[in-house]
């Protein structure tokens, strides 16, 4: 070993006038020419002092094998001391004392290399149609070869980095949604050009700014359409029109009509051409059109969704499919067969079949048929433990199956991927590569897509999935199978075909079961047999056993003992024994009793202290199956107070499964069930949700749950739902379900409804999220306005459009060929005046249907109110009110009306058979009905718009009578029977007032007179006196010519209404939640995370990295507060983001950590605020309050190293809780990492990185027993 100075080495091989003209500074007692030698290898050293020889070197050097290591010394005080004292000692133009550096041999031709530039042809290969033989190869042109993730949408684009293969990337840009027409870069790059649309027709001055007389282009533009071999320049920009998503735009449509109307008859239009010569040819040489009076055939309605007869059996199945993909040890059933006939078809399906018939058959093939055609399947499913099981049964089938969930990535190459429906979104928003050669998506338990909070998962899905990709739907039976069908049908443009299965493969038997203890235990009633006929004989005997247990109660202890509501301890234990000897005599076992609460499971099973149900070859396999799980388990994770209760329940054969398990227990039990080790497990309704583990029983704790917000009956799908897992296939005959009446016996009707209801519907559960408008904002060509289109909640706005662009067209061209209405002389404010009578009528609707809805407006409409009626059969007739209807939502008043008297005793109407011309005294109610001959009456039901106003006259009729009268004579024996005197007093009573009233009867103000104060109506009653006020001064009612021209202006204005109202139902004004988007999007620029345009910013791309609560989240990281704290404090807060479970709220830990809680709660408070000024409705308490901070101070203890039975002691807060809290709290790190990335902040990601690292250990992130 040797100290030296760095000259000894820098001056190594220099000469030695080189080193006399470098003038250094003398040395110091340090600085001494000495060398310490070790001499062999038994550690003894000798000193070096003999002086360095001319070349710097002393001698000898080592006797290492190497020589002597090399040594540095302190770079300061070097600096210092060469640098500082004497500068001139490293000159900045002394190459030679430069640091050394490697040797790099130089080659000059690599600076003119350059990237290969992508082929513009290929070859393509042509076969034979028969064989398949290649007889030649032709070269073809490629387009569009300048496209990446980072520009378009389209599968021709390169793929990406191998890295980003799977998951994709925030900065691509997705793959074009199938159902939307894909533009091409023609149309994208004309949309650039042509961004404000101009109407050629109706845009353009016709006197320059500033002139008071231009130009009148009509003649000129007539000229053009005469000449046959010119195209109008409107019609050209019409075949150019920029692509719009989602149907044509309103202006193009007020273009095509404004052109339809110009004299003479209307150009056709020009259709789209690939070249200019096919447009003039089109121009020039129109087709003939059809008559006018035929009219254009109705569109053809389109079916997408097809149901599939399945009643018959399949015999010519394998005729049809010879060679398989994939073979069962069984025959399959007709729906199966019916479904792998379509797969062989390329079609989607949806498969709605009863609980364990065998949904899984469909996507077993599904997966065997994409391996046979070298392509991959994504299987899908609601919930991780799902995706876990179905990993394992199809890794045991096929062997080339993948894993994808929030922490775990299993064979990602593999051909089939299981994942959660999350991740497929985040992989189509990303672009992934996976897509391209994607062939089936398989979503399993599509009924989950009712859930309120992740439903809209499912429908974010089905819009973004390419055209190339086929769906299959796996569900329980639900009623609308066929519109959920179709709407999938109409957004991806393709044929889905429905499956469902009529019956159970295994029938249920229902009972009810009232005992208590072993002398009860024969009380078992059945209720609803397997053929589904509900035993009302069943139901009565079992309340009767409860009556008669009560009244055996009172003589023995007293009739004056309270009830109890609920059961005790002691009762509860007596049940379940009793129940358990019972089903065990009758073989009837395992059970799965269904509890919806997870303390009651645990007190129910740990309660049955005596019950053993397994034998002792059982209580050992159980004990070595249950060893060999928990092994992986470091050893104070083994020694788990709930590991060690679980294990002693598993050996009597009892098992325990709800979310406060642990995942490892959970998982343990589930397969000890499978193997029929549990005998009896107490489950919550998550066990039901798609784990394939049926049972011969099913029990019913209780028939009412909790649904968060109170306690309710089980509605009939959740019923069905759980008591579908009795009955095993090819086991049992029937399946038994048993509910069990501790209290009392539920109500027959309730038990019929849940029994035998209709399960719940599929509902869209759509809503707008933040990272929804961003990922979509960030991509030109896709709107969110086309996404919302698309949404299952505007499918029913949404199906006709069809229809609706046929009845356009029809109205346009009607339009068109109407005459023109002659407003000249008198009659030039005849418009005005059709506008003021339309405005009028409007106006008095609104405020009749405001009276009715009132209670003094109902008050004043009470029976004898006369009132005047205006309807398509009476103008302005007298109406006296006989009864109002109790329907608040439709109310309607029975009224007998003045009319004429008609040959058969009915009446004829008020009106004239011609189109109603209303003058200003019909308007102004001033003259009233009179009929012309005998005076009849009719008794009509009327709504609150066709009563014209309420007069201030009463009559006092016998309205019962009348009503019996008018009901006796609609009976076919006494319908030519006189009216009853009743009536005809009533009608001669209207008649006296009609004759007295010459300007009209009294009306009552409802401002006034009947105090409505709200602001529409008095509003409303102003308007209603400046129409009145300004009918008389119209000059056009005067002219002869006025009655014709106000029936062509009318109908001109009902065909524009109606044309305006068809056109909102296609254009995006018309959408539900567009308020809502565009509340979001000012929330956004208000944040800065979009700027005034709509482009996506730095801000907006960090919160597309997070999938949840992604605005506090950027704001937290744009704010640093995660920076500055240590990783353990920094996973402590972010557990608010995941945690769900109630806890303290200020939970004792650091000063650091209640000061985080303080601004993680102000920032909420600040978006909370924000999004309330922007119009949102979510409060901010509602807001602020679902960040929990109840497990900061046990995330915090975890990230700090604390074993977890000491975590578990600091909680009240159950163990699988805690896991699945951290588990997601690892996912919401990752999120933080790659926000970070994307910002360049290097320390929050290498905190975020050390933060994850320290929470995942042991018994959190144990392995799941299904991947192993």
């Amino acid at each position: 070993m040797s100290w030296r100075r760095g000259e000894h080495f820098r001056g190594r091989g220099r000469p030695a006038a080189e080193m006399e003209r470098m003038k250094l500074p003398p040395r110091g007692p340090m600085e001494l020419p000495l060398s310490v030698l070790e001499v062999g290898c038994a550690g003894r050293f000798e000193l070096i002092t003999r002086p360095e020889g001319p070349d710097g070197d002393t001698f000898p050097l080592s006797t290492l094998p190497h020589g002597l290591p090399p040594c540095a010394m302190d770079l300061a005080s070097e600096l210092e001391r060469r640098l500082l004292a004497s500068p001139e000692w490293l000159p900045l133009h002394r190459v030679d004392r430069a640091p050394r550096v490697w040797p790099r041999e130089k080659d000059v031709w690599s600076l003119l290399e350059a990237a290969p530039t992508p082929m513009h042809s290929t070859l393509q290969t042509e076969r034979d149609p028969t064989t398949g033989r290649i007889l030649a190869f032709r070269e073809a042109p490629l387009d569009n070869m300048g496209l990446s993730a980072k520009n378009s949408l389209s599968f021709q684009r390169a793929p990406g980095p191998p890295a980003q293969a799977l998951r994709g990337s925030s900065t691509n840009y997705p793959f074009w949604p199938g159902g939307m027409d894909e533009p091409s870069m023609e149309q994208i790059s004309a949309k650039g050009h042509l961004e404000e649309e101009i109407d050629f027709e109706r845009d353009l001055l016709t006197a320059p700014p500033g002139w008071k007389k231009g130009v009148e282009f009509k003649p000129q533009a007539a000229a053009l359409q005469a000449s046959p071999g010119l195209l109008p320049l409107a019609g050209l920009l019409g075949a150019l029109d920029p692509f719009q998503l989602g149907g044509s735009s309103d202006e193009e449509e007020e273009k095509g009509g404004a052109k339809a109307e110009t004299p003479p008859a209307p150009t056709p239009a020009v259709q789209r051409a690939d070249s200019l010569e096919e447009l003039v040819l089109k121009e020039v040489t129109p087709e003939p059109s059809p008559p006018a009076q035929a009219g254009p055939p109705q569109p053809p309605k389109e079916q997408w969704a097809i149901p599939v007869d399945i009643s018959s059996p399949v015999d010519d199945f394998y005729k049809r499919i010879p060679d398989p993909a994939f073979r069962w040890p069984f025959e399959p059933d007709a729906f199966q067969k019916q479904a792998i006939l379509h797969l062989e078809q390329h079609d989607s399906v949806f498969v709605a079949a009863h609980t364990s018939a065998g949904k899984t058959v469909v996507a077993e093939y599904a997966i065997a048929l994409a391996q046979k055609h070298m392509t991959r399947t994504i299987y899908t499913s609601p919930i991780k433990a799902l995706s876990n099981q179905k990993f394992r049964d199809f890794k045991n089938t096929f062997g080339d199956v993948g894993l994808l969930t929030g922490d775990v990535q299993l064979h990602p190459d593999a051909s089939c991927l299981i994942m959660t429906t999350e991740i497929l979104r985040s992989m189509l928003y990303n672009g992934s590569d996976v897509l391209r050669d994607l062939e089936w998506v398989i979503f399993d338990e599509v009924h989950y897509i009712n859930d309120a909070e992740r439903g809209v998962v499912w429908e974010e899905v089905l819009i973004m999935l390419p055209e190339h990709v086929n769906i299959i739907l796996l569900s329980a039976t639900v009623p609308n199978t066929l519109e959920f069908a179709d709407w999938i049908g109409r957004i991806k443009r393709k044929r889905i075909y429905v499956i469902s299965t009529l019956r159970r493969p295994v029938p249920l038997e229902h009972h009810l079961y009232t005992g208590t203890s072993h002398k009860t235990q024969h009380e078992l009633f059945l209720l609803l047999d397997a053929r589904g006929a509900f035993l009302t004989k069943g139901y009565y005997a079992a309340v009767e056993a409860k009556k008669e247990r009560s009244s055996k109660h009172a003589q023995t202890f007293g009739a004056k003992q309270p009830t109890h509501t609920g059961t005790g301890p002691g009762q509860e234990k007596g049940v379940w024994l009793s129940l358990m000897d019972a089903l065990r005599k009758r073989d009837q076992l395992p059970v799965v009793a269904f509890t919806f609460s997870r303390a009651r499971c645990d007190d129910n099973a740990s309660a049955l202290t005596t019950l053993d149900l397994t034998s002792s070859a059982e209580k050992s396999q159980i004990h070595l199956f249950f060893q060999k799980c928990v092994s992986r388990l470091k050893g104070s994770d083994r020694q788990l107070p709930q590991v060690l209760h679980m294990v002693e329940l598993l050996k009597r054969g009892i098992g325990v499964h709800h979310s406060g398990i642990l995942p490892i227990l959970k998982e343990v039990v589930e397969m000890l069930f499978s193997k029929g080790l549990v005998k009896i497990l107490f489950a919550t309704e998550t066990f039901a949700m798609g784990v394939n583990m049926p049972a011969r029983t099913v029990v019913f704790d209780s028939v009412r749950k909790h649904d968060g917000s109170g306690f309710r009956d089980l509605l009939p799908g959740e019923y069905i739902q759980m008591a579908g897992r009795a009955g095993r296939r090819g086991l049992d005959t029937t399946g038994m379900v048993i509910v069990l009446c501790k209290t009392r016996v539920p109500e027959m009707a309730d038990l019929h409804r849940m029994m035998l209801g209709k399960p719940t519907q599929l509902q869209s559960q759509f809503r707008l999220t933040y990272t929804m408008i961003l990922n979509l904002l960030r991509v030109e060509a896709l709107r969110v306005e086309d996404m919302m289109k698309r949404s299952f909640s505007e499918f029913h706005s949404r199906k006709d459009s069809q229809a609706h662009e046929h009845a356009i067209a029809q109205l346009s061209r009607r339009l068109a060929a109407m005459e023109e209405v002659d407003t000249s002389g008198q009659l030039s404010d005849l418009p005005e005046y059709c506008r003021a009578v339309q405005e009028l009528r409007e106006t008095r609707r609104l405020i009749q249907r405001r009276l009715a809805e009132s209670a003094s407006g109902l008050k004043a409409l009470a029976p004898g109110r006369v009132v005047i009626v205006n309807n398509p059969a009476h103008r302005n007739a007298l109406g006296v009110i006989l009864q109002v209807s109790s329907d608040a939502a439709n109310r309607t008043f029975t009224t007998l009306v003045l009319c004429e008297k008609s040959p058969e005793g009915g009446g004829t109407g008020g009106g004239s058979p011609t189109p109603e011309v209303p003058f200003p005294d019909d308007l102004l109610l001033n003259k009233l009905f009179l009929p012309e001959g005998p005076c009849g009456h009719a008794v009509e039901q009327l709504g609150p718009c066709e009563l014209a106003a309420l007069t201030g006259k009463t009559l006092r009729v016998n309205a019962e009578r009348i009503l019996e009268d008018v009901k006796k004579r609609q009976m076919p024996r006494f319908r030519s029977d006189p009216p009853g005197p009743s009536a005809v007093q009533a009608a001669q009573e209207l008649l006296r007032l009609a004759e007295g009233g010459a300007g009209g009867l009294p009306r009552l103000d409802p401002v006034g007179a009947l105090q409505l104060k709200e602001l529409a109506v008095v509003e409303g009653v102003m308007r209603l006196r400046r129409l009145e006020e300004a009918l008389p001064g119209f000059q056009c009612v005067h002219s002869s010519r006025f009655p014709q021209q106000y029936v062509r202006q009318a109908e001109r204005l009902r065909l524009r209404a109606e044309l305006e109202h068809l056109r909102f139902l296609l254009s995006d004004q018309s959408l539900l939640l567009l308020p809502e988007y565009q509340q979001r999007v000012e929330v956004l620029r208000a944040l800065r995370y979009v700027d005034a345009g709509g482009a996506v910013q730095l801000a907006g791309r960090v919160a597309c990295e997070i999938s949840n609560h992604e605005l506090l989240l950027t704001e937290l990281v744009f704010d640093n507060l995660l920076t500055e704290l240590r990783p353990e404090e920094s996973v402590a807060l972010l557990s608010c983001l995941v945690c769900q479970s109630k806890g303290p709220a200020e939970p004792p830990g650091p000063s650091v950590l209640r000061k985080g809680m303080e601004r993680i709660r102000a920032v909420a408070e600040r978006i909370a605020l924000l999004q309330r000024e922007c119009g949102l409705r979510e409060s901010v308490e509602d807001f602020v309050a679902q960040y929990n901070f109840g497990l900061v101070e046990v995330v915090y203890e975890w990230a700090r190293g604390m074993p977890f039975a000491e975590i578990a002691r600091l909680t009240e807060v159950q163990e699988g809780i805690i896991v699945r809290c951290i588990q997601r709290l690892d996912e919401t790190c990752r999120d933080v990492r790659n926000a970070a990335r994307v910002i360049g902040e290097p320390t929050l990601h290498a905190k975020m990185e050390q933060a994850s690292n320290l929470i995942k250990r042991d018994i959190v992130f144990a392995a799941s027993l299904y991947t192993q």
